[in-house]
């Protein structure tokens, strides 16, 4: 749950208990969502004060109360909640202290206004200039039944990796802290650093007795601070290389393997931030693989890529929109045979259909290439991206998997396909159960223009003619076009788009999703 977190005023998301995967925009909250699950797992008031508590606070609640009555009472509050089933054990987190006023396992981050700063607090909302007093608000880890949570004493282990910094010198210092903490036991941690300053002590005595005899009042030592302890001084490698030193996508599959792997003592969650930044699609693969393969944690993916929801499972996808933040969809209601359908397809562009408002659905790449043009044509003034109209190419055969993905997020579909001859049950008959105020299916009721390239050759006769015929021996111009789709595409866009007359179907299909 999340109150005045960021962009989301509220949001309350349900998790599966194995695997989530969070999909939106660039401004949807992907990102926004793991980083307040790492801040209230992490029950650190140092990693919110490196952050700010202005950049967390949700501008527009902020906007809204300088723009009220200004009321100390009234001051808005930012609320992190997570929620867990099934800690044994852990009944000190059952509480009913939460937005839901239940009785639950939970812990939560309040940013709250200090009650000893009431008066500061009131002479500067008095002066009545637009700065909010965030240096006077306190931050609190707290269980559900307000008792304090401590960063020892956190119910969960866990880890972010963020690939946008997988480079970064203090993201991977952090990192690797986390995962010897996740790996060694209290015992085993309390048992190295004995060691490492005893070794520190016994490098001290013997490089440096020979130079500190020479010497007075001063003498060379090693540090021994907490900042120079073992925790801040080891590192990840592999084949003897540091993991620093590989490169960005070695580095993300590495960390992330490792994160994955199954140990007495690895994390209970891991939190992965567009994995698929620097890798390869061989490398990409492999990752998906050793994702799925993980047990005994749960884990959150934020992505852009259709290959990595589709290949994990998209029955586990959340979907967050940019334009109504509060109420992202959620695909688990998808038949489980279009979710393995689109685990298995060769290319999809599942998530392209999923972000979007309306779409286009076509039939092969040659009405791919010739639609924006179409619709130009059909629509005249009108554009693709001015309507906000996607295009996307679909294998014939696959057109209800992605009706069922649009009926179920609501998107608005025009389906242009041939009739292959029988329009009367390839367009009609064969679509009843798909079609809705949101979803029309477009082709031309004429059998005889069974296919686009013949609709495009009939009502562009002349142009066609001219553009293909010299040189044609055998085939005619209009078999031409059937044999050589994608090229005799983009001659027609090429060199005589402008001239183009736009078959009927296509442009009831235009005139429809354009409205």
């Amino acid at each position: 749950m999340l109150k005045n977190f960021k962009r989301f005023k509220t949001l309350e998301l349900e998790f599966d208990r194995e695997l989530n995967i969070l999909v939106g925009g660039n401004e949807a909250g992907k990102s926004s969502v793991l980083q307040a699950m790492d801040i209230v797992l992490s029950a650190s008031r140092s990693k919110v004060e490196s952050i700010g508590i202005a950049a967390l606070f949700n501008a527009d609640c902020i906007s809204e109360f300088l723009a009220g009555s200004r009321k100390v009472a009234d001051l808005p509050e930012l609320l992190v909640e997570v929620y867990f089933d099934d800690l044994p054990g852990r009944h000190d987190l059952d509480g009913r202290n939460n937005s839901k006023g239940v009785d639950h396992l939970g812990i939560k981050m309040v940013c709250r206004p200090v009650d000893e700063y009431t008066r500061e607090i009131q002479a500067i909302l008095a002066e009545k200039h637009d700065n909010f007093p965030f240096e006077y608000y306190g931050i609190h880890f707290q269980t559900f039944t307000d008792e304090t949570v401590f960063p020892h004493k956190k119910p969960l282990r866990h880890l972010l990796i963020d690939s946008s910094q997988i480079n970064n010198e203090y993201a991977t210092r952090e990192y690797t802290r986390a995962m010897y903490a996740a790996h060694a036991t209290v015992a085993q941690r309390n048992q190295h650093g004995f060691e490492y300053r005893k070794a520190k002590a016994n490098f001290r005595d013997e490089a440096f007795k020979a130079m500190n005899d020479t010497l007075k009042d001063y003498k060379f030592d090693v540090r021994t601070s907490p900042k120079a302890s073992v925790e801040t001084d080891i590192i990840l490698t592999e084949d003897d290389i540091p993991v620093d030193n590989k490169g960005k996508g070695r580095q993300c599959f590495i960390k992330t393997e490792f994160a994955l792997r199954n140990q007495e003592h690895a994390l209970d969650v891991l939190l992965l931030e567009e994995p698929e930044n620097h890798l390869s699609h061989v490398h990409m693969r492999k990752l998906i693989e050793r994702i799925r393969a993980s047990e005994k944690k749960q884990l959150f993916v934020a992505t852009h890529s259709s290959f990595i929801a589709t290949r994990l499972n998209l029955k586990k996808v959340l979907i967050l929109s940019e334009e109504n933040p509060s109420r992202p969809a959620s695909l688990k209601n998808l038949s489980q045979g279009t979710a393995e359908f689109f685990m298995k397809a060769p290319d999809n562009n599942v998530l392209e259909l999923a972000l979007c408002k309306k779409a286009i659905l076509v039939e092969g790449d040659a009405e791919f290439i010739l639609m924006e043009a179409l619709y130009k044509l059909s629509a005249p003034g009108h554009s693709q991206d001015a309507d906000g109209v996607h295009v996307i190419s679909v294998d014939g055969t696959s057109f209800k998997r992605y009706l069922e993905l649009a009926k179920l997020l609501g998107i608005k579909v025009a389906a242009i396909r041939d009739n292959d001859g029988d329009y009367a049950a390839n367009c009609v008959a064969n679509y009843a159960d798909h079609v809705s105020a949101s979803i029309q299916i477009f082709a031309d009721t004429d059998n005889a223009r069974h296919t686009f390239e013949v609709c495009m050759y009939r009502d562009n006769q002349a142009v066609c003619d001219e553009l293909f015929e010299p040189g044609r021996r055998k085939l005619s111009v209009e078999d031409y076009m059937l044999k050589n789709k994608t090229e005799a595409a983009f001659q027609l866009l090429e060199k005589k788009g402008a001239l183009l007359v736009v078959p009927g179907y296509i442009q009831q299909a235009v005139a429809w999703i354009s409205a």
